[in-house]
């Protein structure tokens, strides 16, 4: 296996946000993407990760390897190189190593071990959404910021054409509305919508804005939150967070 990335944002900053989320991880490398399903520590998010190789300058997998690896360790490797080096990836079998090259106006190579995930391999739940809003990072990022100043948990609804973000405490509130137009596609059902999220965890997801300038926001009434960051042809980083069902 010998996989080469000159552009490696795709690759490095992804693994960087999911780090926010799981610990560790298995890379299925298939002979044309990669792929990561991994479930935060306490079931709440699930991450969904696919890099296609077209983003490679060299894709060479023969059959399909599955490298199980320490995000934090990964992520601080990739830290390491500089805009415009080239990053290389080998599988080291017998070594049971994940061997990374960063080839820049000096060739630095680290060999991380692999270890073992002793876990079921995570199925991607079944889900149904009625409501489908895309719009832009900067609106829905610049939403949850707002939400964090009152509370710990917002509220996502949808009503006609509107999409309403919404969080309240004993004290304070706040609401920001976003409004069908050229820019935002709302599709939903006739009756209004509500479902409560976790701010702890949004905020971590929504560091994937640095990776799309869209992002599709998928729910329902006290259902999971399905978030899709995609760059065509290249990457897809997409989360699932389980709702806070109001008591």
């Amino acid at each position: 296996m010998k996989l080469v990335l000159t552009e490696p944002k795709y690759f490095s900053d992804s693994i960087s946000i999911i780090s926010e989320l799981v610990n560790e991880v298995t890379l299925k490398v298939q002979k044309d993407k990669i792929d990561i399903i991994a479930m935060d520590p306490a079931n709440v998010a699930m991450v969904l990760f696919t890099l296609l190789s077209p983003v490679f300058t060299e894709y060479e997998v023969d059959k399909t390897k599955e490298i199980s690896i320490t995000l934090e360790q990964l992520k601080q490797v990739l830290k390491r190189a500089k805009p415009g080096d080239t990053i290389s990836l080998f599988l080291e079998e017998k070594q049971n190593k994940l061997k990374i090259k960063i080839v820049g106006n000096s060739t630095r190579t680290f060999s991380l071990s692999l270890i073992n995930i002793d876990e079921k391999e995570q199925k991607v739940p079944n889900l149904n959404f009625p409501i489908k809003v895309t719009t832009s990072t900067s609106f829905f990022d610049e939403a949850i910021e707002d939400m964090g100043v009152i509370a710990d948990a917002l509220s996502l609804s949808v009503e006609k054409d509107k999409f309403l973000v919404n969080a309240s405490s004993s004290l304070h509130s706040a609401e920001v509305e976003l409004v069908k137009d050229e820019n935002t596609f709302i599709e939903n059902s006739s009756e209004k919508v509500t479902s409560k999220y976790s701010l702890e965890y949004l905020k971590k997801m929504i560091k994937a804005s640095k990776l799309s300038n869209k992002v599709q926001i998928q729910f329902d009434k006290d259902y999971p939150l399905r978030l899709d960051y995609l760059v065509k042809d290249k990457m897809s980083l997409s989360f699932i967070l389980a709702p806070r069902v109001s008591d």
